[in-house]
Formats: C-alpha cells, sequence, structure tokens
C-alpha cells in the first residue's frame, strides 16, 4: 500500500493514530476529521489494518501505515518513538485498541522521547470490550478520552480512573458537513418519512419498531426506511416482509445519509449508544431527530429544543410521542430544527473539538 511522507525537515510534533479497525466508521471517520484539524502544528500518522479508512486517509493526503497484528505494528512503533538530532523529543500517540496502548507502553519504555499517551473510547456493542479491559491501562500513564458522558459513567463502571479520563464530543468536519443532502425547506412539515440509519444488531433495539406498531396501529401510516446491517437484518427483514409493509429494511448503503433528504425525521431506537453521529448528521440536514431519553444519543437532544424524546426500550412511549409528532404544527418542527443548528455552532463546533485534542495532548507531557 501506497502511503504518503512527511515533508524533510518538518518541524512538527510526530502524532501516531493507531486505529484498530480498518473500516470507515464512526471511530475512523472521527480520527481522520481529528487530525485534519491538528495539521498546523502536528504531522500525523494514520496506522491500521488495510482497508477503506486507510484509503479514505490516503485520499486526503495523509501519511499512512498498514498493520495487521501486533508484529507488523513493532517496527511502525519503533520507527515513530526513533528521536534524531536536531528534532524535538516529543511525540503524541493515540491508540482505539488496548492491545496496541500496550504495546506502545512497553517499546517507549526504552526510548528518550517525551511521550504523550491518548486512548480514545468510542464505545461499542460489547461492553467487555469496548469499556472492561480499558482498566488494563490505569498504571501505564495512560489518559482516556471518552466521546460522550454515557461513555465516562461506562469506563467509570468498569474501574478505569476517574482522574485519567476527559470527555471530548464527537463532530462533523466542516468538509464533510458542507455536503452532506439538505431537507428542502420549502417542503411543508408533515411527519410521514421516518429514517432510521443504524447497524442492525440486538443492542440496536430495532425490534422495538415492531413492539410499538403492534401496541399502536395508527402508526401504519407511516413510511419506515432502516439503512444498515447486521446480525439480526434477515430476521427482522423476513419479520417486516411478512407482518409489517410500512417497514423497509434497505440494507447497508454507503449513501445511506442521503434518505435524510426526503426524510421528516431521523428516528435512533438504541438505548446504550456511545454517542451517533447520525444524530449530528440530520441536524445538519435540517431534519428532526427522535431519540431514547438514555445512552449517548439521548444527552445530545434536550426534549422539545434541539429533536424529541421517547423513554428508552419502552414501546408505548415510542408509540405516543409518534403520533403526538404526527398531530405538531410546523412551529414545532422549525424550532428543534433551529435548536439543533445553534448546537453544531456551539457544543459540538470542530474547531473548538479539535482544539481540545490539542490541549489534551499537551496535558498528557506533564
Amino acid at each position: 500500500m501506497q502511503s504518503g511522507q512527511a515533508a524533510t525537515g518538518d518541524a512538527r510534533m510526530p502524532l501516531l493514530y493507531v486505529l484498530h479497525s480498518g473500516n470507515l466508521y464512526g471511530t475512523e471517520r472521527m480520527a481522520l476529521a481529528t487530525v485534519r484539524h491538528l495539521l498546523d502544528d502536528m504531522a500525523p500518522t494514520i496506522a491500521a489494518p488495510a482497508g477503506p479508512a486507510l484509503m479514505a486517509a490516503e485520499a486526503q493526503g495523509l501519511t499512512t501505515r498498514a498493520f495487521s497484528g501486533s508484529r507488523s505494528l513493532m517496527p511502525i512503533i519503533r520507527a515513530f518513538l526513533k528521536h534524531h538530532r536536531g528534532q524535538d523529543s516529543r511525540r503524541a500517540f493515540v491508540a482505539t485498541g488496548v492491545s496496541h496502548s500496550l504495546l506502545f507502553w512497553a517499546l517507549s519504555r526504552f526510548s528518550f522521547a517525551r511521550r504523550a499517551h491518548l486512548h480514545l473510547v468510542h464505545g461499542g456493542t460489547d461492553e467487555r470490550l469496548s469499556y472492561g479491559r480499558k482498566r488494563l491501562l490505569n498504571r501505564l500513564g495512560v489518559r482516556f478520552i471518552a466521546v460522550s458522558e454515557y461513555v465516562r459513567e461506562r469506563l467509570l463502571a468498569h474501574g478505569v480512573r476517574a482522574d485519567r479520563i476527559e470527555v471530548i464530543e464527537n463532530f462533523l468536519d466542516q468538509d464533510y458537513a458542507a455536503a452532506l443532502p439538505r431537507r428542502d425547506p420549502d417542503r411543508p412539515w408533515a411527519l410521514r418519512r421516518i429514517c432510521i440509519i443504524s447497524r442492525v444488531d440486538p443492542i440496536k433495539r430495532i425490534d422495538l419498531l415492531f413492539d410499538a406498531i403492534d401496541a399502536e396501529p395508527a402508526l401504519e401510516q407511516f413510511q419506515f426506511r432502516i439503512f444498515g446491517e447486521g446480525w439480526d437484518f434477515e430476521r427482522l427483514r423476513e419479520r417486516a416482509r411478512c407482518d409489517y409493509p410500512m417497514v423497509e429494511f434497505a440494507g447497508f448503503q454507503p449513501n445511506a445519509v442521503d434518505c435524510l433528504r426526503e426524510s421528516d425525521l431521523l428516528l435512533h431506537l438504541c438505548p446504550v449508544e456511545p454517542f451517533g453521529l447520525a444524530i449530528l448528521e440530520a441536524m445538519t440536514a435540517g431534519v428532526p431527530v427522535l431519540v431514547p431519553d438514555s445512552g449517548g444519543a439521548g444527552s445530545l437532544v434536550r426534549d422539545g429544543e434541539s429533536g424529541f424524546r421517547f423513554r428508552a426500550d419502552d414501546a408505548g412511549s415510542l408509540a405516543r410521542v409518534l403520533l403526538e409528532l404526527s398531530r405538531a404544527v410546523p412551529a414545532t418542527f422549525e424550532s428543534v430544527v433551529c435548536g439543533g443548528r445553534t448546537l453544531l455552532s456551539t457544543r459540538f463546533d470542530p474547531a473548538a473539538r479539535a482544539a481540545d485534542y490539542r490541549a489534551a495532548i499537551m496535558r498528557a507531557f506533564a
């Protein structure tokens, strides 16, 4: 695999960002967005298994390194730690996998370079892998970055030291946000088309939609489109074909966000979502969001101000809120869309959150 090279004599601080996955989901997208905002004073290298993440990084002109396991990652870390005379000895290391942080700690013990070691926690569907193993890093001088207060709470519950955790929320890169589709502002507000962008795994609770329709048959007036695949995909798609014709499973679509252009609402069902980038994408597109009142997704939305909420894991609550929204006046939707835009320009401002990452790296040298 071809990769870019840092410029000779580059005075910027070297930054090695190691991803445990080569896919291009939320974790990997956030890594690329973050390093692009750090280019002025840091020289980043993205290391990951071969796949879409490295291809996207190369397309953006970033230096990349591919590895397939600890043995092939070792020389990448050693080269990164090597200190050349006349260079600043500081090195910043960021990882998303516990084994990679452990490897860096072991190799860096024999280096004279000054090191900042951050471990990014985006959460996931497996509680033990996503949070439980992180406590292995407690005594190694590693600082944790949690992408939401919910992720911080899960880390604490699994024994990670509170004084080692900092919360820096996700954001959308400006170029990516600018290219997102927008709902036509002249299209009248009428709740008909509802979009769900999610993996179809048990923990995502897509089945809650069926329970809500069973509880309130009036929901059959809506059209639900679900974009994503996963363990439950075939089972739930067959269930929809047999009994729920108003629910369409569209499968994985590279441009699933295009559904926002024609949608009246983005529905999020997972009660333990670590964050939820699709929620920010909907806000950018001018589409209202409905989320559970728990997890990272619930923390992104103030009910009636920047979106709507229902009681997590409660099909009856979901049905009631959807019917209430079907009777809502246009001003109700316009108000939450405006509230979402305000959040994007303040709480989720890319420059401000990138500055948080820069400050976290510098504090890690102390």
